[in-house]
């Protein structure tokens, strides 16, 4: 009778990477989505910061989610716990301030470097993780991390001879480590018992409260707060945020990171970029047509080949068994 309960945690911890993967497709699709949202205000609101319209956007994407939660989860968060409060504040800013570096940073650098360096914490929760438990990650990390970082760098087309440590590379190398103590806190055992329908609440409505100082500082005018969303199109795209990128993608990734380490969760989100260069195939195309913009079609080339193919790669490899130390007999 003793081998069940590691047969049902290993179908766990496989169903946990599958749902992660998953919620992967779902922030790819977010990036061509946002890029079409962005094209249809500037058509509502010339001449609008970026700084505005993105950070109403969060606003109203995670504030949205939130109250959504909020009447789901209604007789549940009437027992909040303290922990869940706290965890989901924690991520909370951690993703908030994420956002907030990663945005500024990439006006100040290359949207390739920007798109390498946030990818980081691939590299830092290994480290961290070797740093607090004192020992090495296992060699198919080590294999898997290696992979991860070259097939970002020729998704993303980074240019090493063109590199340079400055403000933008720094902020985003911040938005990562940031990024890096959202994960790390998902595996945290202090939180292990808490609801992840409670504490996503909590998050979702802190990252709306946390941008609302942004907004107030870079709004136009009081009428931009509804302009920016006044036609069919850019409420379309709101709503896609809110429903899949959201609420589905991070309810399913807080609720299943648990069953996976905060290094292999790192990994497998890092496959993120190849499904976003493989949507933007063909959904720009569709975008345009319904949103009245100007929006290209990505072309297929070598370079999504060779960079998702070895990204890909490593997330088959922190799947499998292999190089994985085999039980001692007995």
């Amino acid at each position: 009778m003793s081998p069940a309960p590691a047969i049902s945690a290993e179908h766990r911890r496989v169903k946990a990477i599958r749902t992660l993967l998953f919620c992967t497709i779902l922030w790819g699709l977010s990036f061509p989505v946002m890029k079409a949202l962005a094209l249809a205000q500037q058509n509502l609101l010339p001449g609008a910061s970026s700084w505005f319209l993105t950070s109403l956007g969060v606003m109203y994407r995670f504030g949205a989610a939130g109250l959504i939660l909020c009447v789901f989860f209604f007789s549940e968060l009437r027992t909040l716990s303290r922990r869940e409060v706290e965890q989901g504040v924690v991520i909370a800013l951690f993703g908030a301030g994420g956002i907030i570096f990663q945005m500024d940073g990439i006006g100040y650098t290359a949207a390739s470097t920007c798109a390498f360096l946030t990818q980081g914490y691939c590299v830092f929760i290994p480290l961290w993780v070797a740093l607090t438990h004192r020992r090495w990650p296992p060699l198919k990390i080590f294999i898997s991390t290696a992979l991860v970082i070259v097939g970002v760098a020729v998704l993303s087309r980074l240019s090493f001879h063109e590199f340079k440590l400055g403000r933008g590379e720094g902020e985003t190398l911040m938005a990562s480590l940031l990024f890096t103590g959202q994960i790390l806190c998902l595996e945290s055992p202090r939180y292990a018992q808490n609801r992840p329908g409670n504490f996503s609440t909590v998050m979702f409505l802190t990252m709306a409260l946390l941008c609302l100082p942004l907004i107030l500082a870079t709004a136009p005018n009081s009428h931009a707060w509804l302009r920016a969303y006044a036609s069919p199109a850019t409420c379309g795209f709101l709503a896609i945020l809110v429903v899949f990128c959201t609420l589905f993608a991070y309810v399913l990734m807080n609720r299943w990171q648990k069953y996976v380490t905060a290094t292999e969760a790192g990994l497998i989100y890092c496959i993120e970029p190849v499904i976003t260069s493989c949507l933007s195939l063909f959904l720009p195309a569709v975008f345009s047509v319904w949103a009245n913009v100007h929006y290209s079609n990505e072309q297929l080339t070598a370079r999504l080949f060779i960079g998702g193919g070895l990204i890909t790669a490593a997330n088959i490899l922190i799947q499998s068994r292999w190089l994985e130390a085999k039980p001692a007999a007995v």
